[in-house]
């Protein structure tokens, strides 16, 4: 399988080659040199078509009263899996950004919540993944967010994936 791990673009396409890491830093330092105060929420969204799995991370700058910008990474996989296998691997998209960054939102001491598509609500397939989601997340120590606060998932990776 191929993935393209160090793309990364904006919500309007300007793709970037540099790491997330050298991104978030570079923005975090120009956010504080702003005098903006500023909290990172990461999350990951996937649509399916037949057999093609298409995933979506987002890293989501939000400005306190300012605004927000996002940085996104598209990846796609080709078989099929369970609802749960696909709500885990978004689970896994974003904690494996969110602990490639969280050295150096500390260094800056910038606030940080993984965001996660699945629904509180068992009447939905994706509930199926909550506690296994949660436990993980909040297990590596992070803030969990779920439906229908979890906007970085929801609303950013899902407009790009």
């Amino acid at each position: 399988m191929e993935t393209q791990q160090q793309i990364w673009q904006n919500m309007t396409g300007k793709i970037f080659r540099n790491s997330i890491t050298h991104l978030v830093e570079e923005a975090i330092i120009r956010e504080q040199a702003n005098g903006h105060l500023i909290k990172v929420c990461v999350g990951s969204d996937s649509h399916v078509y037949g057999d093609t799995i298409n995933y979506a991370t987002a890293v989501v700058f939000i400005r306190e009263g300012k605004g927000a910008f996002t940085f996104i990474r598209k990846e796609r996989e080709i078989r099929k899996i369970s609802i749960k296998e696909r709500m885990l691997n978004e689970v896994n998209k974003s904690v494996e950004i969110a602990y490639a960054i969280c050295s150096i939102l500390e260094m800056y001491d910038v606030e940080m919540e993984v965001h996660v598509d699945i629904n509180t609500d068992p009447e939905f397939k994706s509930n199926v993944a909550l506690k296994d989601a949660m436990g993980y997340i909040l297990g590596m120590g992070y803030v969990f967010k779920a439906k229908p606060y979890a906007f970085a998932s929801s609303n950013c990776a899902d407009m790009m994936v």
